[in-house]
């Protein structure tokens, strides 16, 4: 699994966060950050949960 995202697009609506906080957190200006671009199978299913809730559609997950 490889993660990546488009954080020139990022609204920061925190939803990646809440969802996965072992691979995305925010910047001081509340926008996402990539903490691990690819996760372990333990986070794949948290992974891909943040992708598909992710308001602005900034997170891309490759299998």
């Amino acid at each position: 699994m490889r993660v990546t995202v488009d954080k020139d697009m990022c609204i920061g609506a925190g939803q990646c966060v809440v969802t996965a906080p072992d691979v995305f957190d925010q910047d001081d200006d509340g926008f996402v950050e990539l903490l691990n671009a690819t996760p372990g199978e333990g986070d794949a299913e948290a992974v891909r949960d943040a992708e598909n809730i992710c308001p602005a559609r900034v997170i891309t997950v490759e299998e």
